[in-house]
């Protein structure tokens, strides 16, 4: 009996982990920290590399790259709905 209570706890815990990362990959933290190392990574690229005022010019990519994360839900919905339900399971 001990031996399917752990299996039970192993499995708990772990869907709470799944949780935790689902909760964090579809947060608007992540988000904005990924848009704002995406400015800073372009902005230090343009600036010592290029060699051209990076401040302004570095938003356009980041701007862009934060819309692509803001619309990728609805995509997803779209090929769940259309895709996903028609692949062949194995």
């Amino acid at each position: 009996m001990a031996s399917l209570e752990q299996r039970v706890k192993k499995i708990e815990e772990r869907n709470r982990e799944v949780e935790a990362n689902k909760a964090w990959e579809t947060s608007w933290s992540r988000k904005v920290l990924i848009a704002i190392f995406t400015y800073l990574a372009i902005a230090l690229y343009l600036k010592y590399i290029v060699g051209i005022n990076p401040w302004i010019n570095a938003i356009v990519p980041t701007v862009g790259f934060l819309l692509s994360t803001l619309t990728l839900p609805y995509f997803k919905t779209l090929w769940t709905k259309y895709i996903y339900k028609k692949l062949p399971r194995g």
